[in-house]
């Protein structure tokens, strides 16, 4: 019975401490980023995120033809 009540324990107390405080600052930046490498950031962010599903979408005849 001991364990049990050691196991309630320790669940019970991460519940009271739910409470978390966001890391926003209002300061600027630390390091200046130019806009080449902006550029390159979102390009890389575009092709990732928009390659795969470019491809899908058009070789989408093609696996239709397979099923």
């Amino acid at each position: 019975m001991a364990t049990l009540n050691a196991a309630v324990r320790l669940f019970r107390r991460p519940v009271t401490n739910l409470v978390q405080r966001a890391n926003l600052t209002s300061k600027p930046a630390k390091h200046h980023i130019s806009v080449g490498e902006q550029v390159i950031a979102m390009t890389v962010f575009v092709v990732t995120i928009l390659g795969p599903s470019g491809w899908v979408l058009s070789h989408l005849e093609d696996y239709k033809k397979r099923a």
